[in-house]
């Protein structure tokens, strides 16, 4: 077949297929949502770590709520400063894990989470900080560490 023979097969295919089945109205938008929308989890993350001063605007300056996942696993921090200065940690865990760990410099801390998922670090200084949780996938050990963020 010449090139020109193939342009008007694949225009007769194309208007075919504009008769048989049509392209909805709405797919072109509903694409362009979703492929706006793919990455707001991970772009919501990064927001969260936007420096604290934003969440006076809000009017609770003392508390901070980080959500982290990989894609199977999510953990949910919420951080509050205590009447001394430091921090308490209320975690949350969608997962059954063994372990989880705060870090902070040569510091670290472990604690077990609750049969919710739910887990608490009390007294937490200000400084660089990570959690990281070990989980049991079979027989697999999987972890998420999720990344520094400053209290």
């Amino acid at each position: 077949m010449t090139e020109h023979e193939d342009a008007e097969l694949f225009a007769r295919l194309r208007s075919l297929w504009t008769e048989v089945d049509p392209i909805p109205a709405s797919l072109i938008d509903r694409m362009i949502a979703t492929v706006a929308t793919d990455s707001l989890s991970a772009e919501y993350a990064l927001l969260t770590l936007v420096d604290q001063p934003l969440g006076e605007v809000r009017g609770d300056a003392d508390a901070l709520t980080l959500q982290f996942s990989d894609g199977t696993t999510s953990i949910l921090l919420h951080v509050t400063t205590t009447a001394s200065g430091r921090h308490r940690i209320d975690g949350w865990v969608d997962t059954a894990s063994a372990a989880i760990v705060l870090s902070q410099g040569d510091g670290i801390r472990s604690t077990a989470p609750s049969d919710t998922g739910r887990f608490v670090f009390d007294d937490v200084p200000a400084g660089l900080t990570r959690v990281r949780l070990t989980t049991r996938v079979g027989d697999e050990d999987r972890t998420l560490s999720t990344p520094q963020f400053e209290l």
